[in-house]
């Protein structure tokens, strides 16, 4: 699940973390310290990247860090600029996109119809 939090607080980042991470469940994250909480419910391990340190056994970040790359290059880079009206829908998209990265094009279309629930029209879209 993919979201946008307005404020990066420990209050915010943590309190969604445990909406829909299960508890005991193994996270891992960059040494923040939003993120010092969260070894109270989870298996919870850092990387210091202050340290230049990116992987320490199967420790890393870099999986999400791609993806925030991705995520970026396809704003700057397709799409320019967009509203925050739109913002959930953009990070809907691009999150769908990466967590189906190892289908072929044709399995990811099938997928994307099975899991489309109805039609947006232009005028839902637009709507102020």
């Amino acid at each position: 699940m993919l979201r946008h939090i307005s404020r990066a607080s420990q209050t915010n980042m943590v309190g969604f973390i445990r909406r829909h991470v299960p508890n005991n469940s193994t996270t891992y994250s960059e040494e923040a310290p939003v993120y010092k909480e969260l070894k109270r419910s989870y298996t919870h391990d850092s990387i210091t990247h202050a340290l230049s340190i990116y992987v320490e056994g199967g420790i890393h970040t870099n999986t999400i860090m791609n993806f925030w790359s991705v995520l970026k290059r396809g704003i700057y880079g397709v799409c320019h600029q967009f509203s925050e009206k739109h913002l959930e829908r953009y990070l809907d998209e691009y999150s769908a996109k990466f967590n189906t990265r190892k289908l072929s094009s044709n399995e990811r279309f099938v997928n994307f119809f099975h899991q489309s629930e109805s039609v947006l029209t232009y005028n839902e879209l637009t709507r102020n």
